[in-house]
Formats: structure tokens, C-alpha cells, sequence
């Protein structure tokens, strides 16, 4: 895209919150404004607002549509960009509907299946609701092919591809690293029952099993699991350090569309474990970068045969700059007397 653009991203997930969407977000706004464009986030930040149910890490802003809607017309973006399905992107959907305006959005997570994990709500309900959310967008996008294939069996039609990157900076191999015995396996995520890490921690194969994250589970697998080692959460650099020294990498999640640590994992030359989900069966490649296998056992297993080198030289194929360029080429600008006239 040739021209600077003034782009509104509408997210009621953001910092202080600790996961893929708000680190996805906040590297693409970066790499948004390195590109030349203006970058405005509207997010839960200065709205009084309450503890998502289920996921109190989410914070949902309340009575804020009326604000963020002057916001908007007061910003008069080029291209708005709705990344979340709460009550903040809700209003922005509303905004850009009532102007006709075009408007991209994106998916995530696998909600229908999330929301199926904690409340007796029919699956087919909860498609219902993101088909009406995201159909008038100009595109959906999402990370992966699988996850499209997906989307598309279900009938959305509007999808475009959104692929995530690495900062190759920060996670890198250990140098002079030396496996340990028996081996370490690894996960980092949220600690919550979308994430599956059960399967993980009882599992019965030969490691000391480390789980690095906090969330609403985290008191009882501890308590489940008292061999398991628990470190909370951990950023940056001493995250990298910590994924680096770790045997395999394992991703127990079903209901994840990417899963941005797979690719942080293998940065550091870790090969990873996973289902056969989507998110995983588009970034593994057995016996190349890890492993998937509907038996997370024998993942684990054939995981830790796989030679680091390869892990690495994988996700050097993936960049911030190479996905943002991606994440702009699908906006839709607003044309600028159509958008003077509407807000006028």
C-alpha cells in the first residue's frame, strides 16, 4: 500500500493483558508506524470497565460505545481495523455500519469452541453470532490456511490471511546449551482449561514438565500436579532464555488459531509437540520443526529427535515486516470525499 494511512485499530484485548492477540497487536501497530502509516488503538485503557467472565485477564469496558464512536468520527481514520468481537468492536462495527464505511476484521480464537467449555451455549449459536459480526467486514482475516478451510465449510466467504511473525532478535538459540536428562518439556500460555495443558501434565512420558503462564487454573494443577514445575509468567528476555533451554515444546491447545509461542519455541531451537489442530498442523512439518500426532506422547517422543538447526532455520521464514505488509495490503481505505461527507 503506497499512500500513509491514518488506521484505527478497535481491541478490547490490550496491555496490561499477557497473550498472542495483545503481542500481535502491539508489534503490527509498530511495525504499522515503521511502514509510514498512523497507528490510533482503541482499547478498554481509560473506560471503567469489568472482568470478562471466565477470563478476568480481559477487561470489558462499560457504557463506552457513545465514546468510542466520537473518537472515531473525530479521528475520521482511512481504514479501521475491528480485532475483537467484545463490546469495543461491537461499537466501532456499529460506527463504520451507520457511515457506511469499509472495515476489516480478525479472528483470533476459536470462540464458539471456547465459550462451549464453560457455559451450556450450542455451538452453532455462537457461529450465528460471528457470521453477523464479521460478514459486512471487507475482509476476515485469519492466520492460517487450515483455519480458513475451516471457516469456509462453515459458510463465511469474506476471509483474507493474516499471518503472524517472530522478533528473531529476542528468542534465539542458547549457545553452548546442554540437553538435560531426563529432558525438559515446556509450555507457555495462559493457564486455563481452552489451553488443554491437562493432556500435557498427564501425560505419561519420561521429563520434568515446566509450565510457564498464570491463569484460573493455575491453583489447581498445581495442586494436581505437585512434580510439575510452575514459574508464572515470564517476558522478554528471560522468556527466551527459559524457552531456549527447554527440550521440546509442547502445545496441547485445540481451540487456538495460531498459537504465536510455536513459532517463539522454534526460534529458539525447540522442536514442538502438538495436536493435529489448526494453528499446529499449518506451522509443524514432522520430523523437520517437531511434531503432531493425535497421541501427544508419541509427539513429545518424536519431537525430541528433531535437530534444533532446522527449528530455527523454519522460523527465520517468518517476519513482522513480512506479515504486516500482509495485515495492511488487506485494509480497505475509506475513499477521502466519501468519508468527508459521511462525517460531515
Amino acid at each position: 500500500m503506497a499512500q500513509s494511512l491514518l488506521i484505527a485499530i478497535v481491541t478490547d484485548a490490550w496491555h496490561p493483558q499477557v497473550n498472542g492477540v495483545v503481542r500481535t497487536l502491539s508489534r503490527t501497530r509498530e511495525e504499522l508506524e515503521a511502514l509510514g502509516h498512523r497507528v490510533d488503538v482503541l482499547s478498554p485503557e481509560g473506560y471503567r470497565s469489568i472482568p470478562c467472565p471466565t477470563y478476568p485477564e480481559i477487561r470489558l469496558a462499560l457504557g463506552a460505545g457513545r465514546s468510542i464512536q466520537k473518537r472515531l468520527t473525530r479521528l475520521k481514520p482511512d481504514a479501521v481495523h475491528i480485532a475483537t468481537e467484545g463490546p469495543l468492536g461491537l461499537a466501532a462495527r456499529r460506527w463504520c455500519r451507520r457511515h457506511a464505511l469499509p472495515f476489516t476484521t480478525s479472528y483470533h480464537t476459536r470462540f464458539p469452541e471456547y465459550i462451549q467449555l464453560r457455559l451450556p451455549i450450542p455451538v452453532s449459536w455462537s457461529y450465528a453470532f460471528l457470521k453477523w459480526f464479521h460478514g459486512p467486514a471487507h475482509r476476515m482475516l485469519v492466520a492460517t490456511p487450515s483455519m480458513e478451510q475451516e471457516l469456509i465449510s462453515r459458510g463465511f466467504r469474506n476471509i483474507g490471511r493474516w499471518s503472524r511473525g517472530v522478533d528473531l532478535d529476542v528468542f534465539q538459540p542458547v549457545i553452548d546449551r546442554t540437553p538435560t536428562h531426563p529432558p525438559t518439556l515446556l509450555y507457555v500460555g495462559r493457564v486455563a482449561p481452552e489451553k488443554n495443558i491437562e493432556a500435557f501434565l498427564a501425560c505419561p512420558v519420561d521429563g520434568q514438565k515446566v509450565v510457564i503462564g498464570g491463569g484460573p487454573a493455575l491453583e489447581a494443577l498445581q495442586a494436581s500436579y505437585p512434580d510439575v514445575t510452575f514459574l508464572g509468567y515470564r517476558h522478554g528476555a528471560e522468556l527466551a532464555a527459559l524457552m531456549g533451554q527447554a527440550d521440546c515444546f509442547v502445545f496441547p491447545s485445540l481451540t487456538d488459531t495460531f498459537g504465536l509461542v510455536i513459532l517463539e519455541s522454534m526460534a529458539c531451537g525447540v522442536p514442538v509437540a502438538a495436536y493435529p489442530a489448526p494453528g499446529p498442523i499449518d506451522l509443524i512439518q514432522n520430523g523437520l520443526n517437531g511434531w503432531i500426532a493425535e497421541d501427544l506422547g508419541e509427539a513429545i517422543t518424536e519431537a525430541l529427535k528433531v535437530p534444533r538447526h532446522a527449528c530455527r532455520d523454519f522460523a527465520e521464514g517468518y517476519s513482522w515486516h513480512r506479515c504486516t505488509t500482509q495485515f495492511a495490503g488487506q485494509l480497505k481505505p475509506a475513499d477521502p470525499y466519501e468519508l468527508d461527507e459521511t462525517l460531515s
